[in-house]
């Protein structure tokens, strides 16, 4: 790698972290290509980005979008998008489905640190679809209620 790709690498690393709500660091020795292509191919379906830095150039980028040091050691790859749930539960599932040979590191949340254990605790958390529709689904119980006493009333007013 030339230091003109180095510079270049380290200038789109740091404006995608800098725009980053969520960023993961996991190790993935061992891990085979097919399954580095699963990972790629479910988080593109979900629109966070995945990369294997070098960690020198990893924490320069991560330096400059004023992220805390992470202590990047061994082999990363580094997962990033901007929905802190969605992405801990790829993560987390990935991880279930490749134990031993991928291994949540750690991360930052909104640019502070967090370990693999929050991550994993954040991935049990419903997505945002699901708390919309848990919320839709309080806020239309009095309407079904009404209705559904209206027709009980309904069927005993015609019984009678």
């Amino acid at each position: 790698m030339t230091k003109l790709q180095k510079t270049q690498t380290v200038q789109y690393l740091t404006s995608e972290f800098k725009d980053a709500a969520a960023l993961i660091v996991c190790d993935y020795k061992g891990l085979s290509v097919k399954n580095l292509e699963k990972l790629r191919h479910s988080a593109r379906d979900l629109e966070f980005k995945v990369q294997v830095v070098k960690n020198t150039l990893a924490n320069l980028s991560m330096k400059n979008a004023q992220y805390p040091d992470l202590e990047l050691k061994e082999t990363n790859i580094f997962i990033w998008g901007n929905d802190q749930i969605a992405l801990s539960k790829m993560v987390a599932k990935f991880a279930e489905e490749n134990k031993e040979k991928f291994v949540v590191k750690s991360g930052c949340f909104d640019k502070e640190k967090v370990d693999s254990d929050h991550i994993m605790t954040i991935s049990k958390l419903p997505s945002k679809e699901e708390l919309i529709g848990m919320l839709l689904s309080v806020w239309t119980a009095p309407a079904r209620y009404f209705a559904t006493a209206m027709d009980n009333l309904k069927k005993q007013k015609e019984q009678e």
